[in-house]
């Protein structure tokens, strides 16, 4: 197996289901299905026996089922980035999931290039959530607007945007101004794939769903320094 290969666990009872995952990611040439399992049961016994990238996690398993699994993988492999395939879609579910560690989750009936996406993307330390799942998040953190008129959220957000790394900072300026990924890989010499990773992780850090949300923050950025004193404007 070559250094650079991505090792996946998969967890998933369906057996057609898996095979459908493992034509799915044969496209992609470092992707490596190492192991499966069909419990989560199995799962933690891979996860402490070879090493694991990713894991994709069925919450419908049988046993301990998919969240108590989910659970257990982060205590035992707390940086382990865990995808979520699930068919259900429940506010409660969401919640479990953010509070047992996982990165994201996939509908089942998602398109081949939105998993590889999502999971390239779990992979960069970005997370993945459904716009459904993201609504969910998004009221869970909705707050009410202070005496000052700027909202806790939009202060979280200013405090977010500071975090970006250095590269993330450059591909939100770049935004801000209306670039494309593709005028955007060109102008920083990297691929429009690390293009879109790196927007899809400012998205999340930003809390917002769009490129025009996250250029608001960034356009919002410097007022709200100046109010709170949170961070230094940007230049």
């Amino acid at each position: 197996m070559l250094a650079d290969t991505l090792r996946i666990l998969l967890v998933e009872d369906d057996e057609l289901f898996r095979l459908g995952i493992h034509t799915c990611l044969q496209q992609e040439s470092d992707f490596n299905i190492v192991a499966e399992a069909e419990d989560g049961e199995t799962a933690l016994e891979i996860a402490n026996q070879i090493p694991i990238d990713i894991v994709l996690l069925d919450i419908g398993l049988s046993g301990i089922g998919g969240i108590e699994t989910c659970r257990q993988l982060k205590l035992q492999h707390k940086d382990l980035p865990i995808l979520i395939l699930t068919s259900r879609v429940q506010k409660l579910l969401v919640y479990r999931l953010i509070e047992v560690g996982a990165n994201g989750y996939c509908l089942k009936g998602v398109t081949s290039d939105s998993l590889i996406m999502a999971i390239r993307s779990v992979l960069a330390g970005a997370s993945w959530w459904d716009s459904i799942a993201t609504e969910e998040i998004r009221l869970v953190l909705k707050n009410q607007t202070d005496a000052t008129g700027i909202s806790n959220t939009e202060i979280s957000q200013n405090q977010q945007a500071s975090n970006l790394t250095q590269r993330e900072q450059e591909i939100l300026e770049l935004i801000a101004i209306d670039k494309t990924n593709k005028e955007i890989s060109v102008m920083l010499n990297i691929s429009t794939g690390t293009v879109s990773v790196h927007v899809h992780k400012i998205l999340n850090k930003l809390n917002v769903s769009n490129r025009f949300q996250a250029k608001n923050t960034l356009l919002k950025k410097n007022f709200i320094a100046k109010e709170l004193g949170l961070s230094a404007p940007l230049d």
